[in-house]
């Protein structure tokens, strides 16, 4: 058992937030576990949660609002380094990369947090237009296909030695995992199946107990 309540901050700058706090909560009642669930807006707060989710939404937006407060980025940094869970979908994983790249334009220069030891390419599917679902098998959180929901969707094209494959879609990697943090090319909030929130709430916990 954790002796207190657990506090799950929810990166609340731009993208699909509200669908997260939804997710979050609706995987928190299926495991009997009650949280806090609490937006991030300031550098303030970093210290008070014990996981973060760094929702989908464009990357470049959030990075920017991010960069305003000149300490949070590198909070944020820290507490992750420091074994905090974070998880990031789709914009949210490419905040988390190491380095990030668009076909078209090349080298993007965003200011990412760098904990996630992977090399992502943005929009790798396409534009808005060419968004798209499709069932994807992930055993990491069970046997059951997972729909995937691709909005302008980034993949990875380079894995750390310390990064799992979690998922790949046509040879193309979409869902990785490296000790702490959970990272997805898709936007599981979106998906109607919280098993990916689920997961993460138990990083937390177990995080929480040592």
């Amino acid at each position: 058992m954790i002796d207190k309540k657990i506090t799950i901050g929810i990166l609340g700058f731009q993208g699909d937030i509200e669908e997260n706090v939804y997710a979050i909560c609706s995987a928190l009642k299926k495991l009997n576990i009650e949280a806090v669930v609490d937006i991030i807006q300031y550098s303030r707060q970093i210290n008070n949660i014990d996981g973060l989710l760094l929702p989908g939404g464009e990357s470049t937006v959030i990075s920017s609002l991010i960069s305003i407060q000149k300490d949070m980025r590198e909070s944020i940094k820290q507490r992750i380094s420091d074994g905090m869970p974070a998880m990031g979908t789709c914009a949210g994983m490419i905040m988390l990369a190491k380095r990030a790249y668009d076909r078209t334009i090349g080298e993007t220069k965003q200011q990412l947090l760098g904990n996630l030891d992977i090399i992502v390419e943005r929009n790798a599917f396409g534009r808005q237009n060419d968004s798209f679902e499709t069932d994807i098998k992930v055993p990491f959180i069970g046997d059951e296909l997972f729909k995937g929901v691709f909005i302008r969707a980034p993949v990875v094209t380079s894995v750390g030695s310390g990064v799992e494959v979690l998922s790949e879609l046509d040879g193309k990697i979409v869902a990785v995992k490296q000790n702490n943090i959970i990272g997805t090319a898709f936007h599981p909030e979106l998906a109607n199946d919280d098993r990916f929130h689920g997961k993460f709430i138990n990083l937390i916990i177990d995080n929480k107990k040592k």
